[in-house]
């Protein structure tokens, strides 16, 4: 009688083999994220068969640049509709600048591809028009803020009063004239206290009462339950031209390519820099997502400094490309700061950096 080992191993190699063909051809509950295109900020686009400038300001002087701001993007494989498998993700583990993110963090249960997407051209405008009023109060230039209702909240005093698209015009007949106005006005007294809050509702002005409660996810921070958003009426056009780059995380790059623009001289000194960061209208840098490979495009397109969020920092920290130099920012300010300190060839042992 024959052996029938090496028959029996033979088997199992077979089924071995086959049962990882199928197990890596079955879809992943995994997003794969890698660096995206790189766009300068202070310098031009294809659109339409000829280059258009990414930042346009008409209406104002505006002065020649140099060297590159860039901001940076992240392609993103896979969803819910487009999943990936297995084996689509096994690269990954042998190249640093892309990164396996679970679905649900990217779009969150019950949310389409298509509503995604739409949200990130939303928070695109949004932060365009951010990078706009944080430049412009860089350089005291005045502008007009209306504070509307983009939402209200269920359960919260607001929810039947209120609706999309109300413009909040005063508190106890003081203006708001800013975000900040609205929450330092109705933080001027305990949660559960009663407020006269002026609005305007399709051109016509009404005054409604609403009593604040406590928010939930904020201590005792009192709130009247809206979304809140923003509407500004600037002394100049400034156009953005970005294709269909979506999300919030350019706004302090375009900020700093509008503050570039509007001011003599070249902010960078001909260095080329790169960046990301959302920013808000009173010039805060906020966290974003995908820094890691953020920062492996500023590496491939040629960039040595790199402008990231404070708050991003532990996912900065050990990852960084090599010869790449990274700095901390928490403010539009400490953006500008970095920049002509290195493009005036200054000490930048002091400039604040992750982990330091």
């Amino acid at each position: 009688m024959k052996n029938p080992g090496p028959l029996i191993g033979w088997i199992l190699m077979i089924g071995a083999t086959a049962g990882t063909v199928v197990l890596g051809t079955l879809p992943a509950p995994y997003v794969l994220e890698s660096p995206g295109p790189v766009y300068d900020t202070i310098g031009e686009i294809p659109q339409a068969g000829e280059n258009t400038p990414v930042i346009a300001i008409e209406g104002e002087k505006t002065y020649d640049t140099a060297g590159t701001l860039d901001m940076l993007t992240v392609n993103l494989r896979g969803s819910r509709q487009t999943p990936l498998s297995w084996i689509d993700l096994a690269t990954v583990w042998f190249d640093p600048s892309r990164a396996i993110v679970p679905v649900d963090a990217v779009y969150p249960d019950g949310e389409t591809e298509q509503q995604s997407d739409q949200q990130a051209t939303a928070d695109m405008l949004g932060s365009q028009q951010s990078a706009v009023a944080a430049a412009l109060g860089e350089l005291d230039i005045a502008y007009t803020t209306t504070i509307v209702v983009s939402d209200t909240i269920q359960g919260f005093p607001a929810d039947t009063v209120l609706k999309a698209g109300d413009e909040i015009v005063s508190v106890d007949g003081t203006p708001v004239d800013s975000l900040a106005t609205l929450t330092a006005l109705l933080a001027a007294k305990p949660a559960g206290a009663s407020y006269e809050i002026g609005i305007r509702r399709d051109g016509a002005a009404s005054t409604v009462t609403l009593t604040t409660k406590a928010d939930p996810n904020n201590g005792d921070r009192p709130i009247i339950g809206i979304a809140p958003g923003a509407s500004y009426d600037f002394p100049f056009s400034v156009t953005v031209t970005l294709g269909d780059v979506g999300g919030p995380s350019a706004g302090t790059m375009l900020a700093l390519g509008i503050y570039d623009k509007l001011t003599p001289g070249a902010l960078t000194g001909g260095e080329r820099f790169a960046g990301t960061g959302t920013i808000t209208a009173d010039g805060v840098v906020g966290p974003i997502g995908g820094i890691r490979q953020k920062m492996y495009g500023a590496e491939r397109a040629g960039a040595e400094w790199f402008l990231a969020p404070e708050a991003n920092c532990d996912e900065v920290v050990g990852h960084i490309p090599a010869g790449l130099q990274v700095f901390a920012m928490a403010s539009l300010d400490d953006a500008i700061q970095i920049v002509q300190t290195i493009a005036d060839g200054k000490d930048t042992s002091k400039l604040a950096t992750c982990g330091t």
